[in-house]
C-alpha cells in the first residue's frame, strides 16, 4: 500500500501541487508514513488541516480566539503574590518571556501569541485570578511595558 500511494503522488502531482487533507489530529503521522513522507524535510508541501469544535489544527497547534492581557510582577498587577514566583513554582530571571493561563491549560503548555516572543512559543508558567476560560495574561519584567501591549482579542496558537 506504501508504494502504490507514494507512485500515485509521483505520477500525478507536480512538486509544485499543495495537498489539502481533512484529517483528525491521530491520523496525520499515518498519512505521511503511508506516503512515505518525512513532514518536516518533504519535497512536495503537504499542509494538513482539521477543524473541530470551533477551533482549527494545523500540524498539532490548535488555534483559538483569546482575551490577551499583561502583567508584571509589580506589586499593581500581582498583589500579595508580587515576591517573583509563579504558581508553577518558577522563579522569574530576566529575560524570561511566559504566560499566566487558565487551569484547564496544563502548566508547560505552549502558545504562540502574535507579537509577543516575537512570535515564537512561550510556556504557561502562572495562573491568575481573573485568568479563566479563553484568557492569557502575557509577562513582561515591567509596568510599562504590560500597559502597552494592553488588552487585544486575538487568534492564539497552542499545544499541550
Amino acid at each position: 500500500m506504501k508504494n502504490s500511494a507514494k507512485n500515485f503522488v509521483e505520477h500525478y502531482l507536480k512538486p509544485s501541487t499543495i495537498i489539502i487533507i481533512i484529517l483528525t489530529a491521530a491520523n496525520i503521522f499515518m498519512l505521511a508514513s503511508v506516503f512515505g513522507f518525512d513532514l518536516v524535510s518533504s519535497e512536495i508541501p503537504l499542509l494538513i488541516t482539521t477543524t473541530g469544535q470551533g477551533h482549527s489544527y494545523d500540524a498539532g497547534w490548535r488555534t483559538v480566539r483569546m482575551r490577551v492581557s499583561a502583567y508584571c510582577p509589580c506589586r499593581k498587577c500581582c498583589g500579595k503574590h508580587s515576591d517573583g514566583l509563579t504558581a508553577s513554582t518558577h522563579r522569574i530571571r530576566r529575560g524570561d518571556m511566559f504566560i499566566a493561563a487558565d487551569n484547564k491549560y496544563d502548566f508547560k503548555t505552549r502558545f504562540v501569541i502574535p507579537g509577543y516572543n516575537e512570535s515564537k512559543p512561550v510556556e504557561v508558567l502562572d495562573r491568575g485570578g481573573a485568568i479563566r476560560g479563553n484568557r492569557l495574561d502575557v509577562f513582561f519584567h515591567s509596568h510599562k511595558e504590560a500597559m502597552e501591549w494592553g488588552l487585544k482579542y486575538m487568534d492564539v496558537k497552542f499545544m499541550q
